[in-house]
């Protein structure tokens, strides 16, 4: 039996992504836009919604987790929003620093964001390509 015939990939579930400290972690999302679906502190995790999907992004405690540079190397978790550039003066008015200006891509424009432990998420648009994006 090949690997491609033994499952299915069926979509996302959730991005994990490990923080030192996850009240700091809470408060730094909840100023870039994320909303929080659930926490649950006993266990060191905390679901920001994404959109109207299920799957959300999973802030993981990891106790021995210190700050780290941004931008760490290592993934990228990239969103889409209606509008990139405004995404970026949204998130500069909220006090959420900016790697840097908004960049063109092919699609449309994407501006990324550092948590204090490296982990760094871009706002992506379609306005180039809006026939691939969401409706």
């Amino acid at each position: 039996m090949s690997l491609e015939a033994s499952y299915e990939l069926l979509g996302f579930d959730n991005v994990l992504l490990p923080v030192g400290d996850l009240d700091e972690a809470v408060a730094f999302y909840r100023r870039a836009g994320f909303p929080v679906a659930f926490r649950l502190d006993e266990a060191g995790i905390a679901l920001l919604k994404v959109g109207d999907e299920a799957p959300g992004v999973l802030l993981r405690l990891e106790e021995d987790l210190g700050y780290r540079p941004s931008p760490w190397p290592g993934p990228r978790v990239w969103l889409e929003v209606r509008d990139a550039r405004a995404t970026a003066r949204s998130l500069a008015e909220a006090g959420v620093p900016l790697l840097e200006e908004p960049f063109a891509v092919a699609t449309g424009w994407t501006v990324e964001i550092a948590d204090p432990w490296g982990n760094v998420v871009g706002f992506t648009d379609y306005s180039k390509r809006p026939e691939l994006g969401r409706s």
